[in-house]
């Protein structure tokens, strides 16, 4: 939920902006109207890996600035090494851990009884595809069960011919995902 005076444009032929826009969007419904706490253990996971890689970058870099290369060749091979292995960590914690998560809200009881409820925003937008698919999903942190709802919309349901990013509608077709995952857990 943008203020009013906040008009995010984008160039709506370009997909990343275009998907980068729409989760931002989710992700200010998700915080700002339900007032969920945002939890960025995911974020600060990849963060942790890219900053190990890095920092193993910079040793490489300062042993061979140090000790000119026949010298420091054995440090480069375990220092690239290591790189390329946390590269492919990093790759693996992406597309299996992550799974396109771009928002992890927590939704915590006010009266402190039940358990916390964590709700999850995925999306994926295919390149020259104007199909936008957002997953919801909500479990409690007492248990694994997993509720998950989805929708498949164009993004011309969501920016107009201008490149203007609607915020309302998001907010209307979250609001609707929203409702239907706390109808189906009381249901349980």
């Amino acid at each position: 939920m943008a203020p009013e005076n906040s008009v995010i444009k984008i160039n709506k032929w370009d997909g990343s902006a275009v998907k980068n826009a729409l989760d931002d969007a989710v992700k200010d419904v998700l915080t700002k109207k339900y007032n969920y706490m945002e939890n960025f253990s995911l974020l600060d996971g990849r963060l942790f890996l890219c900053g190990i890689a890095v920092t193993i970058a910079i040793i490489a870099l300062l042993c061979d600035y140090l000790y000119p290369f026949p010298v420091s060749k054995p440090v480069l091979i375990a220092c690239v090494s290591l790189y390329f292995l946390l590269m492919g960590l990093l790759t693996l914690y992406t597309t299996y851990k992550e799974k396109g998560i771009f928002v992890v809200a927590i939704q915590r009881d006010p009266a402190g009884f039940n358990p916390d409820m964590i709700w999850e925003a995925s999306s994926y937008l295919k390149k020259y595809d104007d199909k936008y698919n957002l997953i919801l999903s909500v479990r409690s942190t007492s248990n694994t069960n997993v509720h998950e709802t989805s929708v498949t919309k164009s993004v011309a349901n969501f920016i107009d011919v201008n490149g203007v990013v609607i915020p309302e509608l998001i907010e209307a077709v979250v609001t609707i995902m929203h409702d239907s995952l706390t109808l189906q857990r009381k249901e349980k």
